[in-house]
């Protein structure tokens, strides 16, 4: 009979054992994956600054053809609150998807600049920076000036979240000093995902990820 018992308690020991370890590695599955959810998160909130400039004397919305839609949304806000007095857009020469209206493809900077609008800024408010721009560098230096030709002595600039820390440094870099640059950047969650979702995203692996490397570009080179 007491050999039946011990038996029978060894037998119940060893099928807790597997039980035990399976509950060890759910909960370290469990600790893992949520630091790197919040490192996710940490991450791509790292990437996102606000420069504030209660008025100045134009709005300038980056080229983005990813989140153009976003990044023209916004500017037309700020200027419906009385931000800025004109925006200005600059051109990256990129294609946009078939218009079966205009029958062409056209280029993302007037889709933007139809966007806006459409949101109800003039036609004559609007305005394009000369020339194609390749980088955030390239619009940072043609914008600058572009800047001194018109005298302005301060912008605002408007870009996606993820893109602000380096789209400010680079623009304040170029510009030292010579003229006031705000940033007021759109708040992700329209068309770049947001900070907790990102990665689970496609577009969101180009913002977040890629910005960590261009940003280390930026750095080295400029």
């Amino acid at each position: 009979m007491k050999k039946d018992l011990a038996t029978n308690a060894s037998e119940q020991l060893l099928l807790q054992r597997p039980m035990r370890r399976f509950r060890r590695l759910v909960c370290i599955a469990v600790v893992v994956f949520g630091s790197c959810l919040l490192l996710a998160w940490v991450a791509a909130e790292a990437l996102i600054v606000n420069a504030k400039l209660a008025h100045a004397d134009a709005l300038v919305v980056l080229a983005g053809s990813s989140t153009y839609l976003e990044r023209t949304r916004h500017a037309a806000q700020l200027f419906s609150e009385g931000r800025a007095p004109r925006i200005i857009l600059t051109n990256d020469d990129l294609k946009s998807g078939w218009s079966a209206e205009q029958e062409r493809n056209p280029l993302f900077v007037e889709r933007a600049a139809e966007e806006l609008k459409r949101l109800g800024v003039p036609s004559d408010k609007i305005e394009v920076v000369p020339g194609r721009v390749m980088s955030t560098y390239d619009e940072a230096v043609c914008l600058r000036q572009y800047a001194q030709e018109r005298s302005l002595r301060s912008i605002l600039v408007v870009t996606s979240a993820y893109q602000s820390r380096r789209a400010l440094w680079t623009l304040r870099r170029v510009f030292q000093g010579e003229i006031v640059v705000g940033l007021d950047p759109v708040a992700p969650g329209d068309q770049a995902p947001t900070s907790a979702t990102w990665w689970r995203h496609r577009l969101g692996w180009q913002l977040v990820p890629g910005e960590y490397v261009k940003m280390i570009y930026y750095r080295i080179h400029y």
